[in-house]
Order: structure tokens, then C-alpha cells, then sequence
């Protein structure tokens, strides 16, 4: 059996569960969420809440889109719909641009990892061989991506369960060798830096949320499509409050902030801290397994995102090829050697190519974010006048609250301007991305005298 799209329907509900459950939790939490604390300060509880609830917004709209309409290109399939080809061409593009630097990126992070154990290997070879290992998977089949995701996505979940169960009774001093210290998030003030470094660590933290979208593209190869994007969408806020807010709300209780490290794992720290024998190896092996399951993601994701762009003649004919188990390997091949280009380039010109390879993605996510607000607001209005009986989840307070989200979408790229260099730097690389993609929409569009038409694969 297959879907629609012409894929099967091999994820299982507990798959789509677990993506959700674990795709929101990055490597960037088990190490970047030191770096956060050092530049906010306690505060950095502040920065992760305010970034989790734009997320979270984002996602009931995302979610009331696709509870009413399942597609396999999801949030390109709405914003064309809603806004126009040059929407979905742009978004959808660009989706699959950052996921194919994500999957670089994380292959050498992956890498690094692993040299650390055995030094005696190059870390180029570790990388590719992370590539090909999970390039493996995602060719098998949909259900093997499932199942490779749902064990890393557990070690993930796993970790920050025991974390918080153990950082409760160290900060209440029910824990062997810990004393009530709840209040070190006030220590030397909670907002040390000033009330806009608050917004700096919301610019650095939003990027670790962009992940949590996945789980509407995956619902729709599974059985249950609708529910599997309701059940996800409607628990992301306990999800954001308590793997986000909550780890490192307590983080910042266990450690006075000063004292947590930024160059490596907090994690890692406060579990020495809890007495756990080899904490930091213990953690490096998670991070390890979550930058596997952001690879897996990243490949699968990227895949279908572009298999999708070809049902509009947006990406070339050959990509809509799937083999016998459903699987759309020339749109998984064509990913990776993208990715296998970036990992060659992250040891040949790392300041330049990879750099620029990583960096023109940084301001990818808050661009989706702001055409999903603009298509929810559209696709809302058209729904409500002649199929009410598809909005099975709505968005809170719309049209007021849907505004707000595209607001504060636009705000936070606004930030990325007086921030840093780095934030700065990534932002105008992305605005070039930005334009050659809409650039090249334009070049068809007149190539064609109109906008590309959908064609099946």
C-alpha cells in the first residue's frame, strides 16, 4: 500500500511519537545551553521560555494546517496553496538547503566525537563513515528510518529524564552530597547582563527548537496521519517547558552560573556533580547519539522535502523515483552528496566554503517560521469559509495571537542585526540564500510564462 504521494505508510504511531518526543532535543542542548548561560546569565531561563513559546506558537499553526490537510510537503504544500508558487518554491528550497548543512555538520561534530575515543583515526574518514551509515538506513526503508530514529531519539529523551529526576533531589538536597541550592539562580542577580542580552540568547537558542516541524512531514508515511500531527502538536508545550526550560532552569540552580562550563558539556558537569562515574563520557556518548538522530532526520527530511518539490516540477524529473519498498532513493542520494560535498569542504576550506555552507542556512529557520505564519493566516480564512469541518485543531486566539507569532518571528531576524558579528554574519548570508532561491523561482516562472504546474511523480 501506498500514500498518495506515491510512498508508503511504514512509520508506526509509536515512530511518529518518538520523532516528536525527540526531535526537538538537539546535541545543541547538551552543549551550546553552557555558552547561553554564560552570555545571559540566569536569565537564560528567560531566553529559552521566550524562544520556546515562538516555537510553540509556530507549531499549533503548523499543526491546525496539517491536521486539516496531511501532505507529504507539508509546510511547502501550505504555503502554496495559501501564498503562491513562489512561497512554496522558496520554502521549500530552503528547508532542504539547511537540512543538507545540518547533516554536514553534525556528521563532523559526530566525527570529532569519536577521534576523541580513537585518535589514531582521521577525522574525515569518522565522518564519512557516520554519512554512510545512516544514508544505509534511510535507503532501507521508511520503517528502518523510523526505527533508527526512535532508539536515538530514547537515548536523548532517556538522558534528560534521569537529569531532571537527579538535578530535583540535588537542588533540594535530598541527593548524596547536594544541599538545597535553588537559590543559585539568583546569584550575583538574575539578569546580570542587562535586559537585552535576554533577547541575544533567544536569537542563539531558536535555532535549537527548528527540528520540532519534522513530525509533519514523517506523520504523513504513517496510518494514522491526522492524529499522529494532532498528538504531537498538542503536547509540544509540556515538551518545550519540561526537556528545555527545565533542564536548564535547573542547571542554573545546581551550578552557580559562572562556575558552569561553556566550552564543553553543562551536562556533564552537573552529572560529576551527582557523583555518576565517567559523566563526561557517558554524556559525549549521547551527544553522539543525538547528533546521530539529527543526521538521520536531516537526511530523511531533506528527502522528502525535495521528492515533494518535484510534484510541482520544481526539482528535476528523475527524483520522483522510488524503489520497491517505496523508498525515494534518488531524493535521498541527491541529498547526501550534498552533504558529502560539505564534509570534504569542512577539512579542504572550512573558513570559507563550509563556513559559508553552515552560516547561509543560520536564519533559514525564523524565514519558515514567518511563511508558516503568513500561510496559517491565509489557509485559516479559507477553511473557515468552506470546509470549518477540517479544523479539527485550531490555533489559540487567531487572528490576534497568529499576527503576534509573525511579529515576533520578524523581530527576532530584526535582532539578528545589533546582536554579534556572528549573528549578523549569518543573517545576510541567508538573505543571499533568500534571493538566489527567489531568483531562480523567477528565471522559471518566465522560462514557463507562468508558474510551474504540479505534476505527479
Amino acid at each position: 500500500m501506498t500514500t498518495k504521494s506515491g510512498l508508503r505508510p511504514d512509520l508506526r504511531q509509536r515512530h511518529v511519537r518518538m520523532i516528536a518526543l525527540g526531535g526537538i532535543i538537539g546535541a545543541s542542548l547538551f552543549i551550546g545551553s553552557g555558552a547561553v548561560i554564560h552570555t545571559v546569565g540566569p536569565a537564560a531561563v528567560l531566553s529559552y521560555a521566550l524562544g520556546g513559546l515562538l516555537v510553540v506558537l509556530v507549531m499549533r499553526m503548523l499543526g491546525e494546517m496539517a491536521t486539516a490537510a496531511p501532505s507529504l510537503g507539508s509546510f511547502m504544500e501550505y504555503a502554496r496553496d495559501a501564498l503562491g508558487g513562489w512561497a512554496g518554491f522558496t520554502i521549500g528550497w530552503l528547508y532542504w538547503y539547511f537540512w543538507v548543512g545540518v547533516v554536514a555538520f553534525e556528521a563532523v561534530a559526530g566525527a570529532k566525537i569519536l577521534q576523541g575515543w580513537i585518535p589514531g583515526v582521521p577525522q574525515w574518514v569518522f565522518s564519512l563513515a557516520l554519512m554512510l551509515l545512516l544514508t544505509a538506513t534511510n535507503l532501507a526503508s521508511a520503517r528502518s528510518f523510523g526505527e533508527t530514529e526512535f532508539w536515538l531519539a530514547s537515548v536523548k529523551v532517556a538522558t534528560i529524564v534521569v537529569f531532571l529526576v537527579l538535578g530535583l533531589l540535588f537542588v533540594l538536597g535530598l541527593w548524596p552530597g547536594g544541599h538545597f541550592s535553588v537559590g543559585n539562580i539568583g546569584l550575583d542577580g538574575f539578569v546580570p547582563h542587562g535586559g537585552f542580552s535576554v533577547v541575544h540568547g533567544v536569537v542563539i537558542v531558536i535555532f535549537s527548537y527548528f527540528g520540532a516541524e519534522i513530525v509533519t512531514i514523517a506523520a504523513a508515511e504513517s496510518d494514522q496521519p491526522e492524529t499522529a500531527v494532532r498528538k504531537a502538536t498538542s503536547t509540544i508545550v509540556w515538551r518545550v517547558i519540561v526537556f528545555y526550560v527545565g533542564s536548564v532552569t535547573l542547571l542554573v540552580m545546581i551550578t552557580p552560573w559562572r562556575e558552569i562550563p561553556s566550552e564543553t558539556s553543562p551536562f556533564a558537569a552537573a552529572f560529576g556533580r551527582f557523583g555518576v562515574p565517567a559523566a563526561s563520557t557517558i554524556v559525549s556518548a549521547v551527544v553522539l547519539t543525538a547528533a546521530l538522530s539529527v543526521l538521520n532526520s536531516g537526511l530523511y527530511t531533506a528527502s522528502r522535502m525535495l521528492f515533494a518539490l518535484r510534484r510541482h516540477g520544481w526539482a528535476p524529473a528523475w527524483i520522483s523515483d522510488t524503489n520497491a519498498r517505496g523508498v525515494p532513493w534518488k531524493a535521498i542520494l541527491a541529498s547526501t552528496s550534498v552533504g558529502y560535498v560539505a564534509v570534504v569542504m569542512s577539512y579542504v576550506s572550512p573558513d570559507k566554503i563550509f563556513y559559508f555552507i553552515i552560516n547561509s542556512a543560520g536564519a533559514v529557520a525564523l524565514f519558515v517560521y514567518a511563511i508558516i505564519c503568513g500561510s496559517q493566516l491565509r489557509m485559516r480564512r479559507t477553511l473557515e469559509a468552506s470546509s470549518p469541518e477540517k479544523l479539527k485543531l485550531r490555533m489559540w486566539g487567531y487572528p490576534w495571537l497568529s499576527w503576534v507569532t509573525l511579529a515576533l518571528t520578524l523581530a527576532v531576524v530584526a535582532s539578528m542585526l545589533f546582536v554579534d558579528e556572528d549573528a549578523r554574519s549569518q543573517l545576510y548570508l541567508s538573505l543571499i540564500s533568500l534571493a538566489v532561491i527567489l531568483g531562480v523561482y523567477a528565471l522559471i516562472r518566465r522560462r514557463s510564462g507562468s508558474a510551474p504546474r504540479r505534476t505527479r511523480p
